[in-house]
């Protein structure tokens, strides 16, 4: 009973750790399809004195992807019952050419000032306005969510790595009897720590299982799609051939390190 307990002691620290770790990766991967959404929603409006074609602003910066003429028709509609036809043809002629510019990535607020100013440098082009003052709000608030989730799990895998290793030191108490009478026999130090290792790679698989048991719940229920779809996302929690496999590296390696550093200790001390 007490060595089941320990097990399971162990399968829990190492869920939290992957928990936490598949949560970050979770938050990044929302970031990123958000700055996704943002990049298709957010634009540069520009202000010239003449016709510029695409491919002219595409030469300003790498960062542009593509243009978009901002019609004036309806400006001119509702002033065409007010001036005569002569004006309305004179006005066209000499109305600014108003264009919204879309990006090929989501701009750091940096970017933006870059890209504001290269613009202005042109010589046709007398306004533009990139929305920076939002932008950076949205940005800022952004980093600092992700920041503080990264610093979260860190702080949650550091905590649990301290709690598996003392869970490994009482695996190794419990064994001490049955090494110390393989070791009067001669038998190498692999041998004599292999039941920690079989117990170490055996919870670590165990808390491989839970934490892809754990996220297929949360899509099957799919409360989270929900959320992610209020503000126009979409993207998968949890892949279960990447995701798995890399919750399986950490496990493993997590467990196997922390034992290997018990099984040196416990020999330096032999």
């Amino acid at each position: 009973m007490k060595s089941l307990k320990n097990h399971f002691s162990l399968i829990i620290a190492l869920f939290t750790v992957l928990f936490s770790v598949q949560i970050y990766v979770a938050v990044d991967r929302t970031i990123k399809a958000y700055e996704e959404h943002l990049k298709n929603d957010y634009s540069i409006i520009v202000v010239s004195n003449k016709m510029l074609s695409e491919a002219e602003f595409k030469a300003l910066d790498n960062l542009i992807e593509r243009s978009e003429t901002i019609a004036t028709d309806q400006v001119l509609e509702r002033l065409k019952g007010e001036m005569s036809k002569k004006n309305l043809d004179l006005l066209k002629v000499t109305l600014p050419k108003f264009y919204r510019l879309y990006l090929s990535r989501f701009p750091t607020p940096q970017e933006i000032e870059k890209l504001q100013k290269r613009l202005q440098k042109h010589s046709a082009i007398e306004r533009v306005e990139g929305y920076a003052q939002t932008h950076d709000t949205v940005y800022k608030l952004m980093l600092l969510f992700k920041d503080v989730v990264q610093i979260f799990s860190i702080a949650i895998a550091a905590v649990t790595s301290m709690l598996i290793f003392k869970e490994m030191r009482l695996w190794q108490f419990q064994h001490a009897e049955r090494m110390s009478i393989m070791a009067l026999f001669g038998a190498p130090v692999w041998l004599r720590s292999a039941v920690l290792f079989r117990l170490a790679i055996v919870d670590a698989i165990i808390a491989t299982i839970a934490v892809c048991g754990a996220f297929f719940i949360i899509d099957q229920y799919g409360w989270m799609d929900k959320v992610l779809q209020t503000v126009g996302i979409s993207i998968e929690l949890f892949d279960f051939v990447d995701d798995a496999v890399r919750s399986l590296v950490i496990a493993l390696g997590v467990s196997i390190v922390l034992t290997l550093t018990i099984v040196i200790g416990n020999t330096e001390e032999e």
